[in-house]
């Protein structure tokens, strides 16, 4: 009875607090995230990246302000290491992505 009480009171919660919810936005980028980046990239807040030398999403906003990295996801990223591929994101998924990487702050 304590259980499904305290259940209840979890779900209650989760669905009324507006901070728990990921927007659309988010859910997109979250989306694209673990189709596209989540092979090398850790992409939540907690695990470590499949690929050590792939920093995970959780420390990007570390290294660089997220708003700035839209223009390099537009002109398509590139980086030193050959087993990153070149990329190219269109407007909508870079604010998708964009949206999801300041969640992970």
């Amino acid at each position: 009875m304590l259980r499904s009480a305290l259940r209840q009171a979890i779900v209650t919660l989760m669905l009324t607090t507006p901070a728990l919810a990921a927007s659309p936005a988010e859910q997109r980028g979250k989306t694209y995230a673990l189709t596209n980046c989540a092979w090398c990239h850790s992409i939540d807040r907690v695990t470590n990246s499949p690929l050590k030398i792939a920093p995970p999403f959780r420390t990007l906003h570390l290294r660089y302000p997220v708003e700035t990295l839209g223009e390099a996801l537009a002109e398509g990223i590139e980086t030193g290491h050959p087993t990153m591929p070149a990329f190219q994101l269109d407007p909508d998924q870079i604010n998708d992505l964009l949206s999801y990487l300041k969640s992970l702050e």
